[in-house]
């Protein structure tokens, strides 16, 4: 079950690790139809669990209003990115929590359904000290969910009272779960895109779950030290240059981005059997099996779909760079995508290109455009066949706020391989 499901990320990785989706949940409109569109059905007040093969549910609307108790002791994952805005820890023992927080609503979703393990992804931020309170009490709840809050107390006179059941440890075994915290890079784990963030997995109490099982199942598999030297021994190069369907990379840019290369010289050494970091040319290349996505022709930057262009591969005009707005480089991963304001994140989503501008030889003086909305889903390693709905801002957004699809995947797969280890064992 997922909650929060935006625009599909993590449902998909859940449901590609072979978990069998029994209900999502989505409250804005334009996402839901992105769920629908790729094969979700409006589940209404139906409650019934779908059989295998049928469509999955969707349950549009505020999850505040949903209920979820008839899915009890049926869900082996409980899944989401609930969203968790600021909060002030000003005042006389006292934290002003947002009322946009939902956080609330994944313990409410544990409770009822009493999930054999759960998956929470949100921004690095709340590791940072200001949060670090706050956060330490989001972990406490999601190890014991069962201890509900008293509607009149604040969030610290809660934490005192979870923090004593940690301390006596007296919880049973099936209401409390085991916790585990992964600071995590995106482009650590195949994603094309430097994407900091925080994965959360929890699992039941009473499982006989293998902790170094998990920790293994989720050791990055990426490196920048291996892109370094893909790109030092040729490699890198020799493999855009052998592309079908995409132009060769010119001369002047290979220079310009091995004189980076050299100035960071000596290379760290790699850890054995890491991949190099995928990049933004990577992406638009099709590294991962993808057919190579044509550039976009100058004269098109006109907001139209093209007959001879893939869906969503619209150019967009006027397109800006300057200090604090600054553009992706299609030799390393790509920013971070950010939902931003009305779906515009800002240099997130304008590039820098292989055309240069006349005379110069300087990287800043390439020209640049904005990404196409195909573009940016290729970063977030979303296939090509999802199907995104809305105007491009919607859809921007949407991709913004979603999980990367194989980030998502390596930790679903790691829940269902130590689930599936903690099963024999019974």
């Amino acid at each position: 079950m997922e909650l929060f499901a935006g625009g599909g990320g993590l449902a998909m990785a859940v449901h590609r690790s072979g978990f069998r989706p029994l209900l999502l949940n989505e409250f804005v409109k334009y996402a839901c139809d992105t769920l629908e569109a790729n094969g979700a059905v409006p589940r209404g007040d139906d409650e019934r669990i779908p059989e295998p093969g049928e469509r999955t549910p969707l349950a549009r609307g505020d999850v505040r209003q949903l209920k979820m108790g008839y899915l009890e002791g049926m869900v082996d994952l409980l899944a989401g990115g609930p969203p968790c805005q600021p909060f002030s820890l000003g005042g006389v023992a006292k934290g002003d929590e947002d009322k946009r927080n939902m956080f609330p609503e994944m313990f409410r979703a544990i409770r009822e359904i009493k999930p054999k393990a759960f998956i929470c992804e949100n921004v690095r931020g709340l590791l940072r000290p200001s949060f670090k309170p706050y956060f330490d009490y989001i972990i406490r709840e999601l190890m014991f969910p069962f201890e509900e809050r008293d509607p009149e107390a604040t969030w610290l006179q809660h934490d005192a009272i979870l923090k004593g059941k940690e301390e006596r440890g007296d919880a049973k075994a099936a209401e409390r779960y085991r916790v585990f915290t992964f600071p995590v890079n995106a482009a650590d784990y195949g994603v094309p895109q430097i994407r900091n963030r925080v994965v959360i997995v929890g699992f039941r109490g009473d499982l006989d779950i293998d902790e170094e099982l998990l920790r293994a199942a989720t050791k990055p598999t990426h490196s920048k030290q291996a892109l370094l030297r893909s790109m030092a021994s040729g490699e890198y190069w020799d493999r855009h240059n052998s592309v079908v369907g995409r132009a060769k990379v010119p001369p002047h840019v290979i220079r310009h981005v091995m004189g980076e290369v050299q100035a960071a010289l000596p290379f760290e050494e790699a850890a054995e059997g890491l991949k190099p970091w995928r990049t933004l040319r990577d992406a638009l290349a099709g590294d991962d099996g993808a057919d190579p996505l044509p550039d976009v022709p100058w004269n098109r930057l006109d907001r139209k779909q093209y007959d001879d262009m893939p869906k969503e591969h619209i150019g967009w005009p006027d397109a800006r760079i300057y200090p604090g707005h600054t553009p992706n480089v299609l030799d390393r991963p790509a920013k971070t995508v950010k939902a931003g304001v009305h779906g515009v994140p800002g240099g997130e989503s304008v590039m820098l290109t292989d055309t240069l501008v006349k005379g110069t030889g300087k990287s800043r003086e390439y020209r640049h455009r904005y990404m196409t909305v195909r573009e940016t889903a290729r970063v977030m390693t979303f296939p090509d066949e999802w199907v995104l709905c809305g105007p491009r801002g919607e859809q921007m957004r949407q991709l913004g706020n979603a999980v990367p699809v194989l980030l998502g995947e390596v930790f679903a797969k790691a829940v269902a391989t130590v689930l599936g280890d903690a099963e024999k064992r019974l």
